[in-house]
């Protein structure tokens, strides 16, 4: 014999089965309904329908904050300094993100100019795989060497 719980339990999870069902009827029938409503238009009206049924989309996806065009960046057309790009050139790297670009700005700015794909290294989120992607696309300009060389987290030079 059931327990109370498990026969309202039992009634909780019929009435969710009946319901999700009920849902999928009137979806498709709505569904349905549009479809034979396009058939029935002429072509320059269904051309219409459809320019604006894509706006109504982008304009939802702008609104959730999500970019409409789903092209992804490219490799940059010339190599990007590391020494004195900011955030937003090196986003632009493959495999670079915003976070991982202000990390590199921040590490130059606390411990000074890198010298090679080694001294990138330094930078948490930056491996031995990473930095050999980012070879053809970056370079690095002479400056100022770090003043306490105790301070540097990578692997020693």
């Amino acid at each position: 014999m059931p327990t109370a719980a498990e026969r309202q339990a039992v009634v909780f999870l019929t009435a969710v089965a009946v319901l999700g069902g009920s849902v999928r009827v009137l979806q498709s029938r709505s569904l349905d309904q549009a479809v034979a409503q396009a058939a029935s238009l002429s072509p320059e009206d269904q051309a219409s329908a459809t320019e604006e049924l894509s706006r109504q989309v982008s304009a939802v996806e702008q609104a959730k904050g999500k970019k409409t065009s789903s092209k992804k960046k490219g490799p940059p057309s010339e190599p990007i300094d590391v020494n004195t790009a900011d955030v937003e050139q090196l986003d632009a790297l493959p495999r670079v993100g915003p976070a991982l670009a202000a990390r590199i700005v921040a590490d130059r700015d606390s411990l000074g100019p890198f010298d090679s794909l080694d001294a990138l290294q330094r930078v948490k989120g930056i491996g031995p795989a990473l930095a050999l992607g980012l070879s053809p696309y970056v370079t690095f300009s002479t400056g100022l060497r770090p003043l306490h060389v105790d301070t540097y987290r990578g692997r020693p030079p």
